[in-house]
């Protein structure tokens, strides 16, 4: 292993990373410890001695900047150290260069953190500084496609888009929920009502309610494109792909969510496609519809510019600035410059990792 193989697989990591970066940010620290002498048990070559320990140092700088931490499984995190990442050689490769330049690793991570970023920043403040006459949906979303920093972040980006549609047109409509017993099972609400009032909201003195409609991300952490993305209070569950849509996607999506009344939202699909989902036994009555990046590209047109755009169109925008917010808190964040700066890596020159 020599220094060449090392930052070769350091750039596999960073550029397999989404922009969060938590497993680069996670070597950072690792190295800055070697570095900086504040581990004394630490030994590069020996996993166990930063294995676990390097997940709190790594979070402690996420939620600096990022406000959360990752939600992977162990497994998935632990993945990191394994032959085809950073295994305790490469790793102890790293950290003779990272010691020897004083930290250069370190800052060459966080300078990939920071493009990265800056990255993130130019395209969503297109969506932020939009109005809703000049806001063009395939617009914002071609800088994701075109640009292979910000390709791993495409799928969030895409489930905001979405999100911020689907929640604005139900409020704008002004959509209202039932939820009611009939009068001939209150026996059983009173022989359950505390399960009633603390689960359902009803009593047997109430026993109708009605809620505004809304739809719901599951999360805006949640680590593995898996399950479902949204889901009403009226039953509907959304399930967003920013890829497009084939058979076995499909199938997975359907037999990993046991809910009916699945709405698939996609890049694109085969017209066959959609016929044999739809057309499939067991499959007609769980899809209740697959919605393509046309048709969304088509209703943020009547939002923003349509009949009702003057009710609709500045709600659209001010949901997707919301999340885009909630998603990606460091965009903007001036801490970061300052973090650097105290570290001392604003002072490291070198030709070799690319910091002028």
């Amino acid at each position: 292993m020599n220094i060449d193989e090392a930052r070769k697989s350091l750039d596999s990591v960073i550029d397999k990373s989404r922009v969060h970066l938590y497993k680069p940010i996670q070597i950072a620290e690792i190295l800055n410890r070697d570095r900086t002498g504040s581990e004394s048990k630490l030994n590069l070559k020996k996993l166990e001695t930063y294995r676990t320990k390097s997940k709190k140092w790594r979070d402690i700088v996420c939620m600096q900047f990022l406000e959360r931490v990752s939600t992977s499984s162990a497994k998935f995190q632990d993945n990191l150290f394994e032959d085809n990442a950073i295994n305790p050689a490469t790793l102890a490769e790293l950290g003779k260069e990272n010691r020897k330049r004083n930290g250069i690793v370190e800052a060459y991570i966080y300078k990939s953190f920071g493009d990265k970023h800056l990255q993130l920043e130019s395209a969503l403040n297109y969506c932020l500084a939009s109005a809703k006459e000049t806001f063009l949906l395939n617009e914002f979303l071609d800088q994701f496609w075109s640009q292979p920093g910000l390709k791993r972040s495409l799928d969030k980006v895409f489930e905001i888009v979405v999100y911020a549609l689907f929640e604005s047109v139900i409020r704008a409509i002004d959509i209202k929920v039932d939820i009611y017993y009939e009068d001939k099972n209150k026996l059983i609400i009173d022989e359950f009502s505390v399960f009633a009032e603390k689960v359902l909201n009803l009593s047997v003195s109430d026993s109708r309610k009605t809620l505004d409609a809304h739809f719901y991300r599951v999360g805006v952490t949640n680590a593995a494109d898996r399950g479902l993305d949204m889901f009403a209070n009226f039953g509907s569950i959304v399930q967003v792909k920013h890829l497009s849509l084939d058979v076995a996607m499909a199938e997975n999506i359907v037999t990993s969510i046991a809910a009916h009344k699945i709405v698939i939202v996609c890049k694109c699909a085969e017209e066959r496609v959609i016929d044999s989902l739809l057309t499939q036994i067991g499959w007609r009555d769980r899809i209740q519809s697959i919605i393509t990046v046309e048709e969304l590209g088509e209703w943020y047109e009547k939002a923003l510019r349509g009949k009702y755009s003057d009710t609709i169109g500045d709600v659209v925008l001010s949901e997707l600035s919301k999340e885009i917010k909630n998603e990606f808190p460091s965009v903007g964040n001036n801490d970061f410059h300052d973090f650097q700066k105290e570290r001392g890596y604003l002072d490291l020159k070198s030709n070799y990792w690319g910091i002028a």
